[in-house]
């Protein structure tokens, strides 16, 4: 038997990935409204520029994102700080295959209740050379 929370989990995970994984911005809209006919609340940023350096830029995109999505309160900081958290975690799952390099992808951020993830897919490397990466976090406020 599946605890609620664990549920909550899996459907603000899926949702996630599956936004940043969207090609275009028609594809990205029509998802959101699938999404909130099961009363999730979602988001999606664009992110491009060398890894380390632009950590913080690319935690502030998602809050911003999820701000003026509506996925979070603009003024409740503890929902900002979960959605840093986030991808926070997201960001460290691709650390040893970044570090030094140029990342550009998508930024996908899923609500439900008090469950929260965030999903970043990106293309890592130089010019056509790159590598593919996901990352995950989830936080419950």
């Amino acid at each position: 038997m599946e605890s609620s929370n664990i549920s909550g989990s899996r459907t603000v995970s899926r949702a996630a990935m599956l936004m940043c994984m969207t090609r275009t911005r028609e594809e990205e809209k029509t998802l959101k409204a699938q999404l909130a006919a099961e009363e999730v609340r979602a988001a999606a940023v664009d992110y491009g520029g060398e890894f380390i350096s632009s950590i913080m830029r690319i935690v502030e995109r998602s809050v911003v994102a999820a701000k003026r999505e509506g996925v979070i309160s603009p003024t409740e900081y503890r929902e900002e700080g979960a959605v840093a958290g986030a991808t926070r975690e997201a960001l460290s799952q691709l650390n040893t295959k970044a570090i030094g390099l140029n990342v550009g992808g998508k930024i996908g951020v899923a609500r439900a209740g008090n469950n929260i993830a965030v999903a970043v897919f990106f293309g890592i490397g130089l010019l056509h050379l790159n590598e593919v990466a996901v990352g995950l976090g989830h936080r419950a406020i």
